[in-house]
């Protein structure tokens, strides 16, 4: 077995059942390399500082892919921007007013919430936490 076949990213993708593409690999392993919850345009970016080059259609398709095998999710922590985040457990997010950074918060660092009380006649089945301040850099 050649060396690239038991890569855990390709091992990864492959058992999402997702063809293991350049561009795919990059993007996935760049998201999980990184916590800043990048864009689009960031990983586009990234992606272009190397080999291969990729178009910003095969980074949004890609990045598709990734979310809808559950690898990556889309955060939407701002107007108009998606940003991607390989940490797909349950976590929130901390977003400095300041500076724009955005810092995972772990799970249990709020004590649950119900669901059942948020308002009748409607059916929540997930929340997330979004905490904005300044971070210690910033203040």
């Amino acid at each position: 077995m050649s060396q690239r076949l038991a890569d855990p990213i390709v091992q990864t993708l492959r058992s999402k059942g997702l063809r293991v593409t350049p561009q795919r690999y990059s993007i996935y392993a760049n998201l999980l390399d990184r916590t800043d919850h990048p864009t689009a345009e960031q990983l586009l970016g990234d992606l272009n500082q190397g080999l291969p080059m990729s178009s910003q259609a095969t980074v949004y398709n890609s990045l598709q892919a990734l979310c809808e095998a559950g690898l990556v999710r889309e955060v939407l922590l701002e107007h108009g921007v998606s940003r991607y985040d390989a940490n797909i457990g349950s976590h929130h997010h901390f977003v400095c007013h300041q500076c724009g950074v955005i810092e995972d918060i772990r799970w249990d660092a709020f004590p649950d919430l119900s669901l059942n009380q948020v308002r009748s006649g409607l059916l929540a089945d997930a929340y997330e936490v979004v905490v904005r301040g300044l971070c210690d850099r910033c203040h």
